[in-house]
């Protein structure tokens, strides 16, 4: 990955919070500054900034397990363990995963809060910084409000010793969206001329989540959503986004137009294809691997950077206060090998396998499973099938993660347009939506469907943690959820949908918040 800067570490303290640089860190020799001093420096507002984006690299590591192994695309290898009672919709109040995806958010909040108390002292040239803090605290609170429903809102760094975190009850879930699009609103402004960096928060990205919070909250306002889309695809090249496509070349065969696709949707992940076209079968004949120089391009709007650093301290969800901010690679692709953790997470459902197939998908099929795995499992419906969006199979990686592309766009806009209707013909939705068809290699259509819509996110952003939020925005999450437990004799009901309300807050606090229905 490349690097946004190189320093050495600023450490404050603060409740015992650690500040660092963002990605590549010397730790060496690190200075030690109060926070007093810290806003004092020339560039002490950056140096707190790259702080929140450090102490983020600790949520997607097991964001996965929550959302996308809740979903009817993956599975746990494992019948015993924590994982298999995730996937199974059996997860418990006291699971270690809820705990600490609601903690590492909560701790970047914190990290974002310091900025954005201390907003009035940043330098002209460091405004930018505060919109990144609203930018990340509303990103947070986003991740929250979809996992646990009704959430605390924090904007400000809590004094633990005044207990002041009572003054912040668990609100309703609306009005929780409304403070996650001010933020966002917020950070717009702030970012607004900035320096793009598709590893920090930019006004781009701003507006897009903006607006998919405003396609998300309980009453759906497709009118701003829409607005807040257009104002992005309309101009996109000013943005400089766009999806990595390649035109068809003149006498290119399907086989070869489709493999050229292939890689370019490879490239998407930073992910480069060691291989070539089958002479056999004109099908792609190889593997994927991780290559940093492709990780940064035109689709991608925001990412959060990791970098191979062969360290026993690599990112995990659980990475300790004292040295998260030390862990610059990542475990979760580890995760989703046959050697990691329980052998396996995000293995591709029997569901899932019915409609990616190479026939449906030609070129989906080849950048998200293994084709010799889904061969074996033609043949023997009990093994596994492994994703490989994300190759690197150590227990150190350096596969960045996407929290937004240029794709997940495109149909947003869609949606907005079709605004909850089953169908429409409005074609700026239609172009939207076939700009993803066709990099997927398939056909345009002429009507676009609700249906149509749902079935292909799940198919462009699957193991991108999507599919569960994207059900249960559509509101199909009960429909589909109900037949999947039921057809694979889970335990879903209609509240798990959400995780539970952590017990480990719930302990802190006795008596003041409540539990989600279901648990």
């Amino acid at each position: 990955m490349k690097n946004i800067l190189k320093n050495s570490i600023v450490c404050f303290s603060l409740m015992t919070l650690l500040i660092s640089c963002e990605a590549e860190l010397d730790l060496s020799n690190p200075t030690a500054l109060s926070l007093e001093e810290l806003l004092q420096t020339d560039d002490g507002f950056i140096a707190l900034s790259n702080g929140v984006l450090d102490a983020y690299q600790k949520v997607p590591a097991n964001e996965f397990y929550l959302t996308e192994l809740r979903s009817d695309n993956s599975r746990a290898n494992s019948e015993n363990g924590n994982f298999p009672l995730i996937s199974s919709y059996n997860v418990d109040p006291n699971n270690g995963d809820v705990a600490t995806y609601y903690s590492n958010n909560m701790h970047t909040i914190k990290h974002a809060n310091t900025i954005i108390d201390n907003r009035f002292l940043a330098p002209e040239s460091q405004q930018y910084t505060v919109g990144e803090a609203y930018f990340m605290r509303a990103l947070c609170h986003f991740n929250l409000v979809r996992a646990y429903q009704n959430v605390p809102f924090v904007d400000k760094v809590l004094d633990v010793t005044e207990g002041e975190a009572v003054d912040y009850p668990q609100l309703p879930e609306a009005e929780v969206y409304e403070k996650i699009i001010n933020d966002f609103k917020t950070s717009i402004a702030y970012l607004d001329g900035a320096t793009q960096n598709r590893y920090r928060p930019s006004k781009g990205a701003a507006i897009c989540l903006a607006a998919k919070a405003y396609l998300s909250q309980p009453n759906p306002n497709y009118i701003e959503a829409e607005l807040l889309l257009a104002s992005v695809v309309e101009n996109n090249t000013a943005f400089n986004y766009s999806l990595m496509y390649t035109d068809r070349g003149a006498g290119q065969t399907d086989a070869e137009y489709n493999y050229n696709l292939v890689l370019d949707f490879g490239h998407v992940f930073g992910n480069q294809f060691n291989g070539q076209l089958s002479d056999t079968d004109g099908t792609p004949d190889g593997s994927w691997a991780n290559s940093s120089g492709l990780e940064i391009n035109n689709e991608i709007i925001f990412s959060i950077q990791y970098d191979l650093v062969s360290s026993d301290n690599y990112a995990t969800s659980d990475s300790g206060l004292d040295d998260q901010v030390e862990t610059d690679s990542e475990s979760h692709s580890f995760s989703m090998t046959l050697q990691g953790p329980s052998n396996g997470v995000n293995i591709a459902t029997n569901e899932l396998l019915t409609v990616l197939t190479p026939e449906l998908q030609p070129v989906r099929f080849y950048t998200t499973l293994n084709p010799l795995e889904y061969g074996a499992y033609l043949a023997d419906n009990t093994v596994d099938v492994f994703n490989t969006k994300y190759p690197t199979d150590g227990e150190i990686g350096d596969n960045d993660w996407i929290v937004l592309r240029y794709a997940d766009v495109l149909l947003l806009y869609a949606e907005a347009i079709l605004a909850g209707a089953d169908s429409t013909t409005d074609t700026r939705a239609i172009n939207a939506f076939n700009q993803v068809r066709l990099r997927a290699g398939l056909e345009e259509v002429a009507n676009l469907t609700k249906e149509d819509l749902l079935a292909e996110r799940r198919l462009e952003f699957v193991y991108e943690n999507q599919r569960l939020y994207d059900l249960i925005r559509f509101g199909e999450a009960d429909n589909v959820l109900s037949e999947f437990s039921t057809a694979n004799s889970l335990n879903y009901t209609s509240g798990k949908k959400y995780l539970p309300f952590p017990q480990r807050e719930m302990d802190n606090l006795p008596n003041f918040y409540d539990q989600n229905d279901g648990y």
